[in-house]
C-alpha cells in the first residue's frame, strides 16, 4: 500500500489532557419540527431523532453504533461533523467545543473530520470524473493543484484498491464496491483524524463488505484513524469496533466492549438483536433461543413515556413489573467495568442462570400468538434477510459485485 504523508496534528488546547477522547457529545438532541399549513405554517410537533447522547470515541479507536431504522443512527453521525445542526448540547472535538462553529473555522475542522456515505452511488456526483471529486478538496483545502493533485489523487486510488488509471472514469462505470472504495478515497483526500462511515457496507454484497471492511481496518493502523462505525449488521460491527453503543427511538440503551456485548448483553434490546445474530454452525443454530421482538418502533414524534423501549419489552413482561418502566425513565449507568446500560431491571439478567430462565421465557413467548395481550401485534422478525447484507429485511439489496465492473 503506497504510503502517504501525514498530516500535521493540531497540538491539544491547553488543559488537555492526552489521554482526553478524540470526540465527546453532551446530551447532543436533534430535533426536527413538524408543520402543517401551506401559506401559513404552524409548528404541531417535533421529530425527536436524536435526543440527549453522550458518547465518547477515544483516538485510534473505533466505537460502533447499532440499532433499528429511524433510531438515530445516521442523524446523530451528520451532526457530529456538522452537517446537520443540533438543537440543543455540545459537540467537543480535541477538546474544541464545535457545537456553533461556523466560516472558516468550519473549514478547517472540515479537513479534521470526514464521513463516509451509505449509498457510494448517490454520494458521488455522475458528472465529475473520479479524479476531479478527488482533486476538489485537495483544491478547497489548499493543499494541492495541478499536477501534483493529480498525483495524489492517483495514489489515493492505489490505496483503496483501485487501479491509478481509474482516474478519468465515471461513478457509473464503476460497481458498487468500487464505487465504496472511491467513497473512501474521497474521504482520505485531506488526511483526517476521524472518519464517520454511515452504513459504508449495508449496500454490499457480503464478500464485498469483508472486502470493505477488512480495507478499513487496514487504513485505521496505517493513518491511525478514529472511526465511528454505524451498521445494521452486528456482525460485522463485532469484527471492527472496540466499542459499540446500541441505540433505541433517539437515545442510547446499552455500551460496551464489542466482545463484552456478545458475550454478556444487559439491555432486553441488545440481547434480542444478539439473538438474531446467525451462527455458522447448522447444528448450534438450529438449538439455540431466538427472541422475536412483538410490535413496531414507536414514532420519534411521540414516543412512549418512561423507558422507551417498555412498549416491546421482553424482560418487562417476564418480571411483571410494568408501572416503574412506564412512569421512570432509566439512566444510562456503570454495572461492569465500562458497560453501560440503561435499564432498571439489568442485574436480573447479569447472572448466568437466572438470565437463561428469562431468556428461556422470552424466546417461547415471543413465538406464541396472544391476542388477549394489549401489545400482541404482527410480529417484527430480526432475522436478516436473505438478499439484505444488512440486520433488516428492509435494507436495501446487495449491489453487484466487482467483477461486473
Amino acid at each position: 500500500m503506497t504510503a502517504v504523508t501525514e498530516p500535521t496534528r493540531a497540538a491539544p488546547p491547553p488543559g488537555t489532557s492526552p489521554d482526553a477522547p478524540l470526540l465527546r457529545t453532551e446530551n447532543l438532541q436533534v430535533h426536527f419540527p413538524l408543520t402543517e399549513g401551506i401559506l401559513i405554517e404552524r409548528r404541531v410537533g417535533e421529530v425527536r431523532a436524536v435526543d440527549g447522547v453522550s458518547l465518547e470515541v477515544r483516538r485510534g479507536e473505533t466505537l460502533g453504533l447499532v440499532g433499528e431504522s429511524g433510531c438515530g443512527k445516521s442523524t446523530f453521525a451528520r451532526s457530529v461533523i456538522r452537517l446537520v445542526d443540533p438543537t440543543g448540547g455540545r459537540i467537543i472535538f480535541d477538546g474544541e467545543d464545535i457545537t456553533d462553529l461556523r466560516g472558516d473555522g468550519l473549514r478547517r475542522m472540515r479537513r479534521r473530520i470526514q464521513m463516509i456515505f451509505q449509498d457510494p452511488y448517490a454520494s458521488l456526483n455522475p458528472r465529475m470524473t473520479i479524479g476531479s471529486m478527488l482533486t476538489e478538496p485537495l483544491r478547497v483545502h489548499s493543499l494541492a493543484r495541478g499536477e501534483q493533485a493529480a498525483r495524489r489523487a492517483r495514489e489515493l486510488l492505489e490505496i483503496v484498491g483501485l487501479p491509478r488509471n481509474a482516474i478519468n472514469r465515471y461513478p457509473h462505470e464503476f460497481s458498487g464496491g468500487q464505487r465504496q472504495r472511491a467513497g473512501i478515497a474521497r474521504a482520505l483526500a485531506v488526511q483526517p483524524e476521524f472518519i464517520a462511515a454511515d452504513e459504508a457496507v449495508s449496500a454490499l454484497d457480503v464478500s464485498i463488505q469483508a472486502q470493505i471492511v477488512n480495507l478499513l481496518a487496514e487504513l485505521q493502523s496505517e493513518f491511525n484513524l478514529t472511526y465511528l462505525f454505524i451498521a445494521h449488521d452486528l456482525s460485522v460491527v463485532r469484527h471492527i469496533s472496540d466499542r459499540i453503543a446500541v441505540m433505541y427511538l433517539g437515545e442510547v440503551v446499552e455500551l460496551s466492549p464489542s466482545r463484552e456485548l456478545y458475550d454478556r448483553p444487559l439491555h432486553p434490546y441488545t440481547s434480542a438483536l444478539v439473538s438474531a445474530v446467525p451462527i455458522p454452525d447448522p447444528k448450534v443454530e438450529r438449538e439455540r433461543k431466538r427472541m422475536i421482538l412483538r410490535g413496531d418502533v414507536p414514532s420519534p414524534a411521540n414516543p412512549p413515556s418512561g423507558c422507551r423501549f417498555h412498549t416491546r419489552c421482553w424482560l418487562r413482561r417476564e418480571l411483571g413489573d410494568p408501572e416503574r418502566c412506564v412512569a421512570e425513565a432509566p439512566p444510562l449507568r456503570e454495572l461492569l467495568p465500562g458497560h453501560h446500560v440503561s435499564c432498571h431491571f439489568a442485574e436480573e439478567i447479569m447472572g448466568g442462570e437466572r438470565r437463561d430462565q428469562l431468556i428461556t421465557a422470552a424466546a417461547a413467548r415471543s413465538h406464541a400468538v396472544d391476542v388477549s395481550e394489549d401489545e400482541a401485534v404482527a410480529p417484527t422478525d430480526l432475522r436478516p434477510h436473505e438478499d439484505a447484507g444488512g440486520f433488516y429485511g428492509d435494507d436495501p439489496p446487495g449491489s453487484h459485485d466487482e467483477r461486473h465492473a
